[in-house]
Parts: structure tokens; sequence; C-alpha cells
């Protein structure tokens, strides 16, 4: 080997690749912390009742207190990195859902946890919004953006297992504020690192106002969809509650496309609904989180309920789904996404999780983990692991640069609408079925177990149902998905607009 092949071999490489990397990195670690307080609740959810008396009725806005600002504001937080920056508007939110951390930890009442989970969730929407938006602006390349993408799926798709892991180690081992005491100083950390190393930008409508009617009916019809989704657990799906306030939300929904229509500067520009691989990878989006949830909230629950796991080893019993979902996002989907396209790994990957929830609609009240359990985990990990990465591709694929951070907005968006949908219906059903069967004799272990496996074969038909929906709808070519093809109506921006060299 010549002495110049070998000084260009061991040439170390661009610093701007480097710092994408980096950048990269850092993205990832607010968005880990966003995400894992989506879950990690869930375990200390029992130490916190008893701690600050929450009441059984009551204990669930615990969750619901952060699910609701956060699926309600990503879209006009997504809106606002287009305009004014999405460094700006990353770190914000990151300074915001530290603070609130902070307080969440130091609660000695049930009052000032629930304001202080409310701004939490008012931080993960605005820290989440422009995320992935930076990730693909970054990253042009197509097998680096595949990557980058992968990265960024697998927080998305772990962050929630992990979360629970974490929960119930930090909760058995400390006590339950260490769950919120813990982000402090990784936030503080990844906000200061952000400030060093993603560079500001002007903005992509730079210049354009800001549709504040619209701003406010959007944000006012997600709030109350989200809050109408979760309160129906408590109030029933066809109570006088449910129907009004879902009733308003549709009339909120209406006068903010009738203004989107109007507007000069649209919060939302009709043209988004065009591109038909962006709407069809939403509703998928939306439906397979909503199945998917049975998951982390219902087979958590049978663990700790039917099979008598403590939180250490609840936590544990998720693990092997965040290593498949690693393993397959990070070094598997990229290289199948680019050879087979997004679609035809999604349609594979759906098949995979509506197996894995079909496995644990069998479960049995005598059944053990490594029997009831654990097989199911493979399927989902594999499933979850491809799902994710094809469909942030395909719902970034038809976004032009100045539309990332909305098309950013509106995928974390569907995200939560699918939590909170899943939420509400799958854990619903699971009780009415349980309480169905307490009232005709059923022993209480049996008829909680009946109303788990309901639950799971529910979740399983809306993973079907997105089946359905990304086969009839999805349209990509083969490299669509790790990378838009260039044309109209797609986003190509340069890296150097978002890192710093």
């Amino acid at each position: 080997m010549s002495t110049q092949a070998m000084s260009t071999q061991a040439m170390p490489a661009p610093a701007g690749q480097v710092s994408r990397w980096l950048a990269l990195a850092i993205l990832c670690a607010g968005q880990l912390m966003v995400i894992l307080d989506g879950t990690i609740v869930n375990v200390a959810l029992p130490s916190i009742q008893e701690s600050l008396g929450f009441s059984p009725s009551n204990l669930g806005w615990v969750v619901n207190a952060y699910l609701i600002p956060f699926g309600g504001l990503l879209l006009l937080s997504g809106r606002f990195g287009d305009l004014f920056g999405r460094k700006r508007v990353f770190i914000t939110g990151l300074v915001v859902f530290t603070a609130a951390s902070l307080l969440c930890g130091l609660a000695q009442n049930a009052g000032t946890l629930l304001v202080a989970r409310f701004a939490q969730g008012a931080g993960g929407a605005v820290t989440s919004s422009v995320t992935l938006a930076v990730v693909v602006t970054m990253f042009t390349e197509p097998g680096k953006r595949a990557r980058a993408i992968g990265v960024y799926s697998f927080v998305q798709s772990a962050g929630g297992t992990l979360g629970l892991l974490l929960g119930g180690v930090l909760t058995q081992t400390t006590s339950w504020h260490w769950i919120f005491f813990v982000n402090v100083p990784i936030g503080a950390a990844t906000a200061v690192l952000a400030h060093r190393h993603l560079r500001a930008e002007q903005g992509a409508n730079q210049g354009s106002s800001v549709d504040v009617l619209g701003a406010a009916l959007v944000t006012a019809a997600l709030v109350l969809a989200v809050y109408t989704i979760v309160a129906a657990a408590d109030h029933g799906f066809g109570s006088v509650h449910t129907l009004v306030f879902g009733l308003g939300a549709l009339v909120l929904l209406a006068a903010f496309l009738v203004r989107q229509a109007r507007a000069e500067d649209p919060l939302l520009p009709p043209r988004m609904f065009r591109f038909r691989n962006v709407s069809g990878a939403l509703a998928t989006h939306t439906l397979m989180i909503s199945g998917m949830f049975s998951f982390q909230f219902l087979a958590v629950l049978y663990m700790q309920r039917v099979l008598g796991f403590d939180e250490v080893r609840t936590g544990f019993g998720v693990v092997p789904v965040s290593l498949l979902i690693g393993l397959m996002s990070l070094l598997f989907a990229p290289r199948l996404i680019a050879r087979f396209g997004g679609r035809a790994v999604l349609l594979g990957a759906l098949v995979l999780i509506a197996g894995g929830l079909g496995i644990l609609g069998q479960v049995s009240v005598d059944g053990t983990y490594l029997s009831e359990v654990f097989p199911a985990t493979v399927p989902l990990g594999l499933g979850f692991g491809l799902a994710m990465p094809a469909l942030a591709g395909l719902a970034m694929s038809g976004a032009t640069p100045g539309d990332s951070g909305l098309a950013s907005g509106m995928f974390n968006t569907m995200q939560q609408v699918g939590s909170s949908l899943g939420l509400a219906v799958l854990s619903t059903l699971a009780a009415t079925r349980t309480s169905a069967l307490l009232a005709g004799g059923t022993a209480g272990t049996d008829a909680l177990t009946g109303g788990y496996r309901l639950a799971f074969r529910v979740g399983a038909c809306l993973v079907l149902a997105a089946l359905v929906v990304a086969a009839l709808v999805l349209r990509t070519a083969r490299r669509s998905a790790a990378a838009p093809a260039t044309g109209p109506g797609t986003a190509q921006p340069a890296e150097a607009n978002t890192t710093s060299g």
C-alpha cells in the first residue's frame, strides 16, 4: 500500500460530518428524556398514590396531565420551529421540561404534582416537535439519512419500554421522586450542548406572520380532543360528557380548517394534505401506536397483578422488546428500507406486531412469563423496530424545507393521540370486561386476565387496520423512505443550516 493511500485511510472524518452525528446525539438525548417520562411514572403510580393521597379515580391524571398538553401543543410548536428557528424552540422546550421535572420531584401534594406534570407535557411537546425536522435537514445523503432516522426511531420506540425499566428500578431502590429528579442534570447538560453545537438558523419562513387565530383554534381542538379521549375511560364513550366534549373538539377542528383555507399564512397549509404518503403514514402511525399501547400499559398490569411481579421484575420483563427494537432500528431497518422500500418493510413489520399482540391475547391466569409474555416480545420488538424508521421516513417524505417542522409536529402529534386513544379504549375495554366477568361470578384474577385478553386482541385488530391503510394508501419507491426523492414538495435542505463545524 502506498504512503498516500495509508495517509488517506488514516484521515479523520470531516469536522462537519462529526458535528452532525454529535448534534444527532444531542437531539436524541433530549427526545429520549421526553419519551421516557411518558411511561416512567407508570410503575411508580402505586407509590405516588400512597405518598400524595391520590384517590383511585384521580390517579390516572398523573399520566393524563402530561398527555393532554403534549398532544395539544405539538403542531403549534412545530410551526414555531419553522418560523423562528428550531434550535431556539428545542432549547426552550428543554428548559421548560427540566424546570418542571424539578418541581415534580419536589411536589408534596397532588395539586402541585399535576400542575408540574402539565408543564412537563408542554415542555416535552416544544422539544419533540422540531427534533425529527432537524434530523432530516442535517442528513441529506440517502445512506446517512436512513441511519440517522434509524437512531431517532430507536429512541422513539424503545424509550417507552426503557421508561418502564428505569421507573421500576428508581422507585424500588430510592423513591418515586427520583424518576423526576434524574431529568434535571440530563436536561441541563443537553441544553448546554445544544446551545454550543446546534447552529441557529433564521427560520424557513422568516418574515411570515403567525396565524394567531388558527393556532388558538387547533391547539384548543387538540387539547379538547385528547382530554375527551383520556376522560372517556372514566365517563364512558357513550356518555353525555364524552359526546359534548367530542362535539366541541370537532367544531373547533372544523373552524380551524375553514381558517386555514382563508388565511394568508396558514398554520397548516392545505397542501400538506395533498401528499398521499404523508397522510397515509400519519393514519397508519396513529392506529399502530393505539394497538401497541396495549403492550406498554396492559402487559405491565398483567405481569404485576396476575404474575405477581414487583416493579424491577416488571421493568426487566420488557427489556427484550427494547433490545430487539434497538437491533432492528439501528442495524437492519436502514438496509432493508434502502433495498426493499419503506412501504414493503412497514407492511411486514405490521404483520409481526399484530402477531405479537395476538400471542398476548391468549394469556392465562396460571401462566408464566416465559410461556405467556416472552414469546410475544420477539415479534413485537422486531416489528416495532422496523416500523418506526419506515414510518418516520414516509411521514417526512413530502415536507418542504419550510414545512419540515410542521411535518415533524404532525408525526409526533399522531403518536401522542394514538397513545391517548389506546390508553382510553383498551383500558376501558379491559375494565368493562373484568367487571362483567366479576358480576358473573368469575374469580378476581381470572376476571382480570379475561379483561386483558380482550384488550390485547382489540390492539391486534387496530394494528391490522393500520396494515390495511398502509397497503391501500401508501405508494413509495424503494429509496423514498430512506431518502425522499428530489422534486417539488420534498425536503432536501443543506446540512450546514443546523450544526456548527
